[in-house]
């Protein structure tokens, strides 16, 4: 989720009754479940996905959130709203709210809406973990499934602890997970890390397709492993992306970062929702989990 260097600033459902859609059996008129009078009501979540494990060798888990509870956790969170700089920096059309978000039966769920407001035509949801939840280093798993749809673009990533000191991309970024929807890219996790090389903007990434099936059918897991030399990017475990850090030039990330989670709607990537995108649309986060090393 490319940040633009003149953003400076970072802050300023419910019944199912047990009963779980796979994405693969909704009705794709109403793919979200939801009614215009309650449109939270009925977000199905999915019952299939992988699950990591809880433990690794050599690592001790030292920060989840499982969201639990009907709230979130604010001990962890706080909300970003509005347009941002020029869309975020990315010309993206959705203003982010606050009532966009909801914890519910365990999980994350960030709603994507075609909804007018605050002149934008979109409304969505980031949330940001700054100045409460900061690493340096360690494992990162998220459990997630992604919502689909011509010019949604969800995203899973960190900002470098000191963003409102230096600002992007100095401070550094890293996308543990970016899916851009449409075209059949639904299928498709980038894992990338800018950075500041020489005073102008540098990056590194790579992808990953799904052999099967979409990232918007059921959970997988996104993750990095990152140390003071490297930092390496799994989906399910499987190792499709590494960056070896050791250069003076990518300073950045042997510093701590913070998390964000977000949906965008538009933007210069994905490109602007058609007839053919259906809202609302949900990214639902089962859980973040946070080990670092022994």
């Amino acid at each position: 989720m490319k940040f633009s260097t003149r953003i400076i600033s970072i802050f300023f459902l419910s019944i199912i009754g047990g009963f779980f859609l796979s994405c693969d059996s909704e009705d794709k008129d109403n793919p979200s479940g939801s009614t215009p009078d309650n449109p939270t009501a009925t977000i199905p979540i999915p019952d299939q996905g992988f699950v990591s494990p809880t433990t690794y060798d050599g690592m001790t888990l030292v920060w989840e959130d499982d969201f639990e509870g009907n709230s979130l956790d604010i001990a962890n969170w706080s909300h970003e709203t509005g347009t941002g700089n020029n869309g975020w920096g990315n010309n993206e059309l959705q203003y982010y709210r606050s009532q966009n978000t909801s914890v519910e039966r365990g999980h994350l769920i960030i709603t994507a809406k075609q909804e007018s407001f605050g002149g934008s035509q979109y409304t969505s949801s980031r949330i940001v973990s700054m100045n409460k939840k900061q690493f340096r280093y360690g494992r990162v798993d998220i459990r997630a499934v992604m919502p689909r749809g011509q010019g949604l673009w969800p995203a899973l990533w960190m900002l470098g602890s000191n963003f409102s000191e230096v600002g992007w991309p100095a401070c550094g970024e890293i996308d543990i997970m970016e899916m851009v929807g449409g075209q059949g890219r639904e299928n498709t996790v980038h894992g990338t890390v800018h950075w500041q090389n020489d005073g102008s903007h540098a990056e590194f990434g790579r992808s990953y397709r799904l052999p099967s099936g979409t990232l918007a059918d059921k959970f997988h897991v996104f993750s990095i492993v990152w140390d003071a030399t490297s930092i390496r990017w799994y989906i399910d475990n499987v190792e499709y992306n590494v960056i070896d850090t050791t250069p003076a030039q990518l300073d950045e990330f042997r510093r701590s970062f913070f998390f964000i989670m977000n949906v965008a709607v538009g933007g210069n990537w994905p490109g602007s929702p058609d007839n053919t995108t259906v809202f609302p649309q949900h990214m639902i986060v089962d859980y973040i989990r946070v080990f670092q090393f022994d």
